[in-house]
């Protein structure tokens, strides 16, 4: 009798864990996390993507790391000092 409950019990769980499972199937097949381009779409950003690497690059030549913190150095002495 106490076996037979026990059957019953790991049945009805073992069920609601298709049915959970189930549910997060259909989840992830309606909103998948990924999408699929067609090659043009994926070229095309493949392209974007070279062009603004190439841009960002271009800029880091020009970047002067002095400059920069010498400015940041007195952006922030300006906001203490407007504390």
């Amino acid at each position: 009798m106490m076996a037979d409950a026990l059957v019953y019990g790991i049945v009805i769980i073992l069920i609601l864990l298709n049915v959970i499972l189930l549910m997060l199937y259909f989840s992830a097949k309606s909103n998948p996390y990924y999408v699929v381009y067609d090659e043009e779409t994926k070229s095309a950003l493949k392209r974007r993507v070279s062009s603004l690497k190439e841009d960002l690059e271009s800029e880091l030549v020009d970047f002067d790391v002095e400059e920069w913190e010498k400015t940041l150095e007195e952006s922030i002495d300006e906001e203490v000092r407007n504390l």
